[in-house]
């Protein structure tokens, strides 16, 4: 089945939220307990949540559309950076923040991801960023690979809150052409 990547609308909301519960998972560590990882998609990830992100004009998500069924997405957010670590650490500026980046695994290793990252990197760079950062979970060998590999390097550290714990995470930047 073909797809294609476009800007999110407001009704999207409930199949990013249906998405985000396929794979947020995918990116905790294996010590997250369900629980945990339950409290985030709660908070952050609802469709609700995705409600008030599409109505939000600093914040653009781009879906990949595979014949109705969204099958991947990120999430760009265009204002500088709130966290005095991540801050401290970019070197690009002004900078929008990779707030999420991914797609279901049934779509893994087709060079989905790939044309995400580079249709989410071309919106960044028609906004004006000199760059893109992004946190990731320093235990995500597996994400940290691909974001080294979409031109991302490691610059700093940041705590993320997990439901009851606190986890890890680098902070990686990229410029924009």
């Amino acid at each position: 089945m073909s797809q294609t990547i476009r800007e999110a609308t407001t009704d999207d909301a409930g199949k990013l939220a249906a998405l985000a519960a396929v794979t947020f998972p995918l990116a905790c560590p294996p010590s997250s307990s369900p629980e945990d990882i339950a409290a985030h998609l709660a908070r952050t990830l609802s469709e609700a949540n995705f409600a008030e992100y599409l109505a939000d004009p600093d914040i653009t998500i781009l879906a990949i559309d595979a014949g109705g069924e969204l099958r991947g997405y990120s999430l760009l957010v265009d204002r500088p950076a709130q966290d005095p670590d991540v801050a401290d650490a970019l070197t690009l500026l002004p900078s929008a923040e990779l707030s999420k980046c991914y797609v279901h695994p049934e779509h893994h290793g087709l060079g989905a991801a790939a044309e995400l990252m580079k249709a989410t990197l071309g919106r960044a760079a028609g906004s004006g960023a000199a760059g893109v950062w992004l946190g990731v979970n320093s235990q995500n060998a597996k994400a940290i690979r691909f974001y080294e590999k979409s031109g991302f390097r490691k610059v700093g550290t940041k705590t993320f809150r997990l439901g009851a714990s606190v986890e890890h995470d680098f902070v990686m930047e990229r410029a924009l052409p």
